[in-house]
């Protein structure tokens, strides 16, 4: 019974979610990459800019020393946590952040050919996690708060030092106690945020989630990339290498800066058009106005065709009678002519 009702259920969703693109298909335009791609592109060429901006700024982020704040000897003891390698790598983060929605975008662009709705999704993806990589990194960087592991970071033989106004004398590795000073947001929860809370914002339009028919079903595949990115986000707790404010704080911004970024190319996932973005309803309206417009022409000129054939076809007809008839006035007039002149001859012979 168990797996009639599951079976059941994914019968349901493959219905739903077929019935969605059929009935949209039908109606609406294709635009692939090969014949609008280049267009769309160059439209935004001075956002692809901005982002290869933002790309360096991050980078530039990173390089650069945080703010080594005063950390005394009274403050170690919430910072004595254990040094413990990340349950979630920093190279995992774009792989589940950027490429996994990236693939998803690709999935539905298979499915739709809407080059709009997956240049507009990778623009927004990317903007969404590079602007709240550089909020992070500059938040982290002018805070500079230690970490919960700072101690060993800091002092990894255990011996602890301070100078004469009580602030720490580090004799950890460089890298290590710079990345120690970079606790506040964390980088891990904003990005996690910033990246599946932009997947989960598309999807959520994609398939209608809030479309008043109570498929429940629907909101747990919206709610799974939140999901996943709040385990993340948990994850840098239980690895002591934030405190939950700066995770907290992390993912606020993430999800924020990813709302922000969806609605500048998509509708609200509330709103009837919410599965399409703007410029697709843009170009579908000029493609049509562009048709209605040829059609008039073409109607006008058969209109104009048919007139004039009208015209043209009686117009033989109509001069071979008017030859017929001044012929036959000629031919008259002549009879006339010459039977005036032998009646004259015969009287004056007579």
């Amino acid at each position: 019974m168990g797996w009639w009702n599951l079976d059941s259920l994914f019968s349901s969703l493959r219905s739903l979610f077929h019935f969605r693109v059929q009935v949209q298909g039908d109606q609406l335009c294709t635009y692939t990459i090969k014949s609008h791609g280049a267009a769309v592109a160059k439209n935004h060429k001075h956002d692809w800019l901005i982002l290869v901006l933002l790309g360096v700024i991050e980078i530039v982020l990173n390089i650069i020393n945080p703010f080594y704040r005063f950390v005394g000897k009274d403050m170690m003891t919430d910072l004595k946590y254990p040094l413990k390698d990340s349950t979630v790598p920093v190279w995992a983060v774009p792989m589940y952040a950027v490429l996994l929605p990236i693939v998803i975008f690709l999935l539905f662009y298979a499915r739709r050919k809407d080059v709009y709705d997956l240049h507009h999704s990778i623009l927004g993806l990317l903007f969404s996690v590079l602007v709240t990589g550089v909020i992070t990194d500059s938040i982290k960087n002018g805070v500079g708060r230690p970490r919960p592991d700072f101690f060993w970071r800091c002092f990894p033989d255990g011996l602890d030092a301070y100078d004469k106004w009580g602030d720490v004398v580090c004799h950890g590795k460089a890298s290590v106690i710079k990345e120690g000073h970079k606790s506040f947001p964390s980088g891990h929860a904003s990005w996690s945020f910033a990246g599946l809370g932009f997947l989960a914002l598309y999807l959520s339009g994609k398939i209608k989630v809030f479309d008043r028919n109570g498929h429940v079903a629907k909101l747990c595949i919206v709610a799974l990339p939140l999901l996943c990115a709040s385990l993340v986000a948990v994850s840098r707790v239980s690895d002591y290498w934030h405190h939950w404010q700066d995770v907290f704080a992390g993912s606020l911004l993430g999800f924020v800066v990813a709302s922000f970024c969806y609605r500048q190319f998509f509708p609200s996932p509330y709103h009837d058009e919410g599965w399409g973005p703007y410029a697709y309803f843009r170009a579908v309206e000029e493609t049509r106005n562009n048709n209605s417009s040829s059609v008039s022409t073409a109607n006008a000129l058969s209109v104009q065709v048919m007139e004039v054939h009208t015209v043209s076809q009686p117009v033989p007809a109509q001069n071979g009678a008017a030859f017929t008839s001044y012929a036959s006035n000629n031919h008259t007039s002549l009879k006339l002519d010459e039977m005036e002149s032998g009646g004259g001859d015969n009287n004056s012979a007579f």
